[in-house]
Protein backbone atom coordinates (compact mmCIF):
# COMPACT_ATOMS: atom_id res chain seq x y z
CA UNK A 1 0.00 0.00 0.00
CA UNK A 2 1.78 3.21 -0.61
CA UNK A 3 1.91 5.87 1.85
CA UNK A 4 -1.35 8.24 0.51
CA UNK A 5 -3.61 5.37 1.29
CA UNK A 6 -2.00 5.09 4.79
CA UNK A 7 -3.64 8.38 5.81
CA UNK A 8 -6.73 9.11 7.07
CA UNK A 9 -7.57 12.99 7.64
CA UNK A 10 -10.62 12.36 10.23
CA UNK A 11 -11.01 9.49 12.30
CA UNK A 12 -13.74 7.39 10.84
CA UNK A 13 -15.58 6.50 13.94
CA UNK A 14 -15.41 9.60 16.09
CA UNK A 15 -14.16 12.26 13.48
CA UNK A 16 -11.41 13.50 15.88
CA UNK A 17 -8.94 15.11 13.33
CA UNK A 18 -5.53 13.98 12.54
CA UNK A 19 -5.61 11.30 15.54
CA UNK A 20 -5.08 8.42 13.15
CA UNK A 21 -1.74 6.29 12.76
CA UNK A 22 -0.72 3.51 10.48
CA UNK A 23 0.88 0.89 12.58
CA UNK A 24 3.92 -1.17 10.96
CA UNK A 25 2.19 -0.94 7.32
CA UNK A 26 -1.33 -3.06 9.01
CA UNK A 27 -3.65 -1.47 10.29
CA UNK A 28 -5.09 2.54 11.63
CA UNK A 29 -5.58 3.06 15.23
CA UNK A 30 -7.53 6.29 16.54
CA UNK A 31 -5.37 7.45 19.47
CA UNK A 32 -8.69 9.21 20.54
CA UNK A 33 -11.36 6.20 20.64
CA UNK A 34 -9.32 3.58 20.04
CA UNK A 35 -10.77 2.49 16.23
CA UNK A 36 -8.70 -0.38 14.91
CA UNK A 37 -8.87 -0.75 11.34
CA UNK A 38 -7.03 -3.88 9.84
CA UNK A 39 -5.41 -3.81 6.36
CA UNK A 40 -6.26 -7.07 5.01
CA UNK A 41 -6.20 -8.86 1.86
CA UNK A 42 -9.10 -9.30 -0.48
CA UNK A 43 -10.04 -12.38 -2.28
CA UNK A 44 -10.34 -13.43 -5.37
CA UNK A 45 -11.02 -15.91 -8.14
CA UNK A 46 -9.80 -16.76 -11.72
CA UNK A 47 -11.10 -19.69 -13.98
CA UNK A 48 -8.65 -21.83 -16.40
CA UNK A 49 -10.93 -22.83 -19.26
CA UNK A 50 -9.93 -24.65 -22.07
CA UNK A 51 -12.08 -25.30 -25.15
CA UNK A 52 -11.73 -28.58 -27.73
CA UNK A 53 -8.64 -27.80 -28.88
CA UNK A 54 -6.57 -27.22 -25.60
CA UNK A 55 -6.77 -23.14 -26.04
CA UNK A 56 -7.40 -21.34 -22.94
CA UNK A 57 -10.15 -18.93 -22.41
CA UNK A 58 -9.25 -15.11 -22.06
CA UNK A 59 -11.35 -12.26 -21.40
CA UNK A 60 -9.65 -8.21 -22.16
CA UNK A 61 -10.76 -6.32 -19.64
CA UNK A 62 -12.91 -3.41 -20.41
CA UNK A 63 -12.13 -1.04 -17.34
CA UNK A 64 -9.25 -0.07 -15.33
CA UNK A 65 -7.05 -1.76 -13.98
CA UNK A 66 -5.15 -2.48 -16.90
CA UNK A 67 -8.09 -2.39 -19.67
CA UNK A 68 -6.92 -4.04 -22.64
CA UNK A 69 -4.86 -6.47 -21.38
CA UNK A 70 -6.10 -10.29 -21.20
CA UNK A 71 -7.47 -11.34 -17.85
CA UNK A 72 -8.27 -14.80 -17.29
CA UNK A 73 -12.74 -14.60 -16.43
CA UNK A 74 -12.98 -14.19 -12.58
CA UNK A 75 -13.32 -11.35 -10.04
CA UNK A 76 -13.67 -10.27 -6.24
CA UNK A 77 -15.22 -12.62 -3.45
CA UNK A 78 -18.18 -11.67 -1.85
CA UNK A 79 -19.07 -11.53 1.81
CA UNK A 80 -20.57 -15.02 2.89
CA UNK A 81 -19.90 -16.81 -0.50
CA UNK A 82 -17.34 -19.35 -0.93
CA UNK A 83 -14.52 -19.13 -3.32
CA UNK A 84 -15.69 -21.83 -5.24
CA UNK A 85 -18.92 -20.61 -5.27
CA UNK A 86 -17.39 -17.28 -6.33
CA UNK A 87 -15.57 -19.04 -9.17
CA UNK A 88 -19.11 -20.13 -10.40
CA UNK A 89 -21.05 -17.14 -10.04
CA UNK A 90 -17.99 -15.00 -11.69
CA UNK A 91 -17.93 -17.52 -14.94
CA UNK A 92 -21.86 -17.00 -15.43
CA UNK A 93 -21.31 -13.22 -14.89
CA UNK A 94 -18.59 -12.23 -17.17
CA UNK A 95 -19.07 -15.10 -19.77
CA UNK A 96 -22.54 -16.01 -19.23
CA UNK A 97 -21.88 -20.16 -19.11
CA UNK A 98 -22.02 -22.23 -15.53
CA UNK A 99 -19.07 -24.40 -15.65
CA UNK A 100 -20.30 -28.40 -14.71
CA UNK A 101 -17.12 -28.60 -11.98
CA UNK A 102 -14.12 -26.24 -10.76
CA UNK A 103 -10.94 -27.54 -9.29
CA UNK A 104 -8.26 -26.15 -7.07
CA UNK A 105 -4.98 -24.78 -9.14
CA UNK A 106 -3.22 -22.13 -6.98
CA UNK A 107 -3.06 -19.37 -5.21
CA UNK A 108 -1.07 -16.05 -6.13
CA UNK A 109 -0.86 -12.47 -4.17
CA UNK A 110 -1.78 -10.01 -6.43
CA UNK A 111 -1.88 -6.35 -6.46
CA UNK A 112 -5.13 -4.58 -7.69
CA UNK A 113 -5.15 -0.31 -7.90
CA UNK A 114 -8.71 0.88 -8.74
CA UNK A 115 -9.13 4.64 -8.28
CA UNK A 116 -5.98 5.36 -6.70
CA UNK A 117 -6.37 3.10 -3.91
CA UNK A 118 -3.72 -0.37 -4.10
CA UNK A 119 -5.49 -3.44 -2.48
CA UNK A 120 -3.82 -6.55 -2.09
CA UNK A 121 -5.34 -9.58 -2.86
CA UNK A 122 -4.79 -13.32 -2.77
CA UNK A 123 -6.12 -14.49 -6.24
CA UNK A 124 -7.46 -18.40 -5.81
CA UNK A 125 -7.17 -20.24 -9.30
CA UNK A 126 -9.34 -22.92 -10.43
CA UNK A 127 -9.45 -24.99 -13.51
CA UNK A 128 -13.24 -25.19 -14.66
CA UNK A 129 -15.38 -28.20 -16.87
CA UNK A 130 -17.43 -27.15 -19.15
CA UNK A 131 -20.86 -29.39 -19.26
CA UNK A 132 -20.61 -31.99 -21.29
CA UNK A 133 -23.20 -31.01 -23.74
CA UNK A 134 -21.59 -27.70 -23.90
CA UNK A 135 -20.41 -27.35 -27.85
CA UNK A 136 -16.59 -25.93 -26.90
CA UNK A 137 -15.74 -26.54 -30.40
CA UNK A 138 -17.22 -23.13 -30.82
CA UNK A 139 -16.49 -21.73 -27.54
CA UNK A 140 -16.30 -17.94 -28.02
CA UNK A 141 -19.71 -17.87 -30.06
CA UNK A 142 -21.29 -19.06 -26.95
CA UNK A 143 -20.42 -16.59 -24.41
CA UNK A 144 -22.03 -13.26 -23.64
CA UNK A 145 -19.65 -10.96 -22.25
CA UNK A 146 -20.27 -8.57 -19.48
CA UNK A 147 -20.35 -5.10 -21.09
CA UNK A 148 -18.67 -3.38 -17.81
CA UNK A 149 -15.95 -5.53 -17.33
CA UNK A 150 -15.49 -7.68 -20.94
CA UNK A 151 -14.30 -6.11 -24.09
CA UNK A 152 -13.92 -9.27 -25.79
CA UNK A 153 -12.44 -12.78 -25.41
CA UNK A 154 -9.94 -14.47 -27.30
CA UNK A 155 -8.36 -18.39 -27.04
CA UNK A 156 -4.75 -19.21 -26.69
CA UNK A 157 -2.41 -21.86 -27.13
CA UNK A 158 -0.77 -22.26 -23.47
CA UNK A 159 2.04 -25.01 -23.91
CA UNK A 160 5.21 -23.38 -22.06
CA UNK A 161 6.46 -20.65 -20.09
CA UNK A 162 7.57 -18.52 -23.50
CA UNK A 163 3.62 -19.17 -24.65
CA UNK A 164 2.57 -17.38 -21.05
CA UNK A 165 5.28 -15.00 -20.99
CA UNK A 166 4.73 -13.53 -24.37
CA UNK A 167 0.66 -13.04 -23.57
CA UNK A 168 -0.55 -9.48 -22.36
CA UNK A 169 -1.87 -10.37 -19.33
CA UNK A 170 -3.50 -7.76 -16.80
CA UNK A 171 -1.80 -9.86 -13.63
CA UNK A 172 1.25 -11.50 -12.72
CA UNK A 173 -1.34 -13.78 -10.56
CA UNK A 174 -2.49 -14.94 -13.56
CA UNK A 175 0.80 -15.35 -15.33
CA UNK A 176 1.46 -17.80 -11.79
CA UNK A 177 -1.48 -19.28 -12.04
CA UNK A 178 -1.05 -20.18 -15.54
CA UNK A 179 2.35 -21.37 -15.44
CA UNK A 180 1.44 -23.88 -12.18
CA UNK A 181 -1.28 -25.06 -14.15
CA UNK A 182 1.02 -25.92 -17.20
CA UNK A 183 2.91 -27.77 -14.59
CA UNK A 184 0.23 -29.75 -13.30
CA UNK A 185 -0.77 -30.89 -16.78
CA UNK A 186 2.60 -31.68 -18.38
CA UNK A 187 3.57 -33.75 -14.99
Amino acid sequence: MSDKNAVFKFCPCCGQKSAITYVQRRHWVCSSCGFDLFNNVAASVGLIIKDAQGRILFETRAKEPRKGFLALPGGFVDPNESAEEAAFRECREETGITPASVSFVCTSPNTYEYKDIVYKTCDIFFAAKLKKDFPSSDLISSLTPQQSEVESFSLHKVESDSDIDNLPLAFDSARNALKTYLKQHLD
